[in-house]
């Protein structure tokens, strides 16, 4: 999976499970594979994965993550999302054990594409109004980016509330103007890319995209395809009308056999939605509605590889 750090490459290992949870949720797979396998993580937190046996991925447990998971392995999205096998533990520590979305992949190109026009959930906002907490760290991240940006009273406090934070970050790049941003890039080089925090306008995307796709009409198409193919199924999942998807991403993977794949990740931030309400996922977010704007980014996504696919042609 792809978060905030840069580069980390975790070689398969050797090991035993301490503990297997979930029963009633299908176990790993008993032959080992032919050759090792690499996970790549970009732009990910450090400890928040270990590579597993047989092509399995362990991430540190999320409550909220073990619960959409098994709410989406009985959905029409699971082939849109890494297999779940349960929980298990490692030095103490519980972990979602998923597939390696990287497996069949050789010497693959990685992507990661934060979905929805906002990052943060309602509750946040709520949280921080009741219970203010100045973050030291989010201010001096905000002013190395530019620092007129604080307010007056932030330069005082030297201080930001992650929530002020989250939508100052977020009204640099992409997320407010087209639904989505580019979070990282991985080329099959080896060569990482994060600085994608001012990739705001259309062109901008464009341009960015189309060296990650290394202008291969292959790779753009395999994608595209894969693209339509989830917005399908997005719009008749029951688990998407009844969730609000924050903070998740679009996973991109191809290398250079023309093999591409896209698999929906990170559901950390993702809350089911008290019943009836339902939301489509396009309508404009205003506090309150719950919207998230995953649709429309999606839609946007499509509707820029289309161009560029028309380009290249």
């Amino acid at each position: 999976m792809l978060r905030n750090d840069c580069l980390m490459v975790f070689p398969m290992q050797s090991s035993t499970w301490k503990k297997q949870k979930s029963p009633g949720i299908s176990s790993p797979i008993s032959k080992a594979p032919e050759k090792q396998q690499e996970w790549l993580q970009v732009v990910g937190h450090a400890g928040n994965f270990l590579a597993g046996d047989y092509g399995l991925l362990l991430k540190r447990f999320c409550k909220r993550e073990q619960q959409c998971f098994q709410g989406l392995m009985e959905d029409t999205l699971k082939a849109f999302v890494p297999a779940y096998h349960g929980v298990v533990q490692r030095d103490e520590q519980d972990y979602n054990m998923m597939d390696n979305l990287l497996t069949h992949f050789n010497t693959p190109a990685i992507m990661d594409c934060k979905m929805g026009s906002r990052t943060y959930l309602e509750e946040e906002l709520l949280m921080a109004r009741e219970r203010p907490q100045p973050r030291k760290d989010m201010y001096e991240k905000m002013v190395a980016v530019d620092p007129a940006a604080p307010t007056a009273q932030e330069q005082e406090q030297q201080a930001v509330l992650k929530t002020r934070y989250m939508q100052w970050r977020e009204s640099l790049s992409s997320t407010t103007t087209l639904g989505f941003r580019i979070e990282g890039v991985r080329q099959a080089n080896g060569v990482c890319q994060t600085n994608f925090k001012r990739t705001k306008c259309r062109e901008q995307v464009i341009e960015a995209l189309k060296i990650f796709f290394d202008s291969n009409t292959q790779i753009v198409r395999g994608y595209l395809r894969r693209l339509k193919e989830l917005r399908q199924v997005l719009e008749t999942s029951h688990f998407f009308r009844m969730h609000e998807v924050v903070g998740s991403s679009l996973l991109f993977v191809h290398d250079g056999t023309g093999n591409t794949g896209v698999w929906m990740i990170d559901f950390g931030k993702t809350v089911a939605l008290p019943p009836p309400l339902t939301l489509d996922h396009r309508t404009p977010w205003v506090e309150g509605n719950r919207e998230d704007g995953y649709l429309w980014g999606l839609d946007n996504l499509i509707d820029i590889l289309t161009n560029i696919l028309l380009s290249l042609a």
